[in-house]
């Protein structure tokens, strides 16, 4: 199988850092990560009230914080206050909502990878993607590997490729769609990022001879994660860091 789009990253991604064993989305989830040896991380990007971009998965604060409520009502020096580590374990009480920029500047200084996934809060999928992709080519200008920026929001994928198109693009999906080879044009993205159950070898081998990369999410199970690149998946995200050994 051979693919006409460049691919410089790693067949093992750490699912929002550092999967199960840190407190998701924290600078100490990236360290974890890279603890574990994992050179790729994945984590999702939204705004503040203030426009400024941070790493939150979820709408609201209140899973994953001590704060509550919609999480892009709050302005960043609001959000950086808030304990994002007690909800996971005491080890991790006082860690704080980390910046883009923050990781942004680990993951270059140390020669970690990064999948940015565009996490818009409702209503702001256009401005949200056109602020990640301006912020991504600012903090990566010079850089060996420029990120994979990712959004299930097609809005916002359009969005980042119209403010930075010469960063990579994923598609992400809950399902494949039929009509997968004509929105990846669309955007002009390198890859298609899908649900770990929908992969095939079938699928694998149309995508990639179609000129695309293909990922899958997330792979929890060690077993199941050699099956996948034995049958020619590119990458695939996981939790299970301790489990999922990555390469090489």
């Amino acid at each position: 199988m051979s693919t006409s789009n460049p691919w410089p990253y790693p067949t093992h991604i750490a699912h929002r850092g550092g999967g199960r064993l840190a407190p998701e989305n924290t600078l100490a989830a990236m360290r974890v990560g890279a603890d574990h040896g994992y050179r790729m991380v994945e984590f999702d990007v939204k705004l503040s009230r203030d426009d400024i971009a941070f790493l939150l998965h979820d709408d609201t604060l209140d899973r994953t914080t001590n704060g509550h409520g919609p999480a892009g009502a709050l302005p960043y020096g609001e959000l950086a206050l808030l304990d994002a580590g007690s909800w996971h374990s005491p080890a991790y009480a006082g860690e704080p909502v980390a910046s883009f920029q923050a990781v942004a500047r680990y993951a270059i200084a140390n020669g970690i990878a990064c999948n940015v996934e565009i996490k818009p809060s409702t209503g702001r999928e256009a401005e949200t993607g056109t602020a990640v992709a301006r912020a991504a080519r600012a903090y990566w200008q010079g850089a060996a590997v420029a990120p994979l920026l990712s959004s299930f929001s097609e809005v916002a994928l359009a969005a980042a490729q119209a403010a930075a198109p010469e960063l990579p693009r994923a598609l992400l999906v809950e399902q494949v769609p039929v009509d997968w080879r004509e929105r990846l044009a669309k955007y002009a993205c390198v890859a298609l990022n899908i649900n770990q159950r929908d992969a095939t070898p079938a699928l694998i081998a149309d995508v990639r001879a179609a000129g695309y990369r293909i990922a899958a999410w997330t792979v929890n199970d060690p077993l199941r994660a050699q099956l996948l690149l034995s049958w020619g998946l590119d990458a695939l995200f996981t939790d299970e860091l301790a489990a999922i050994l990555p390469s090489a």
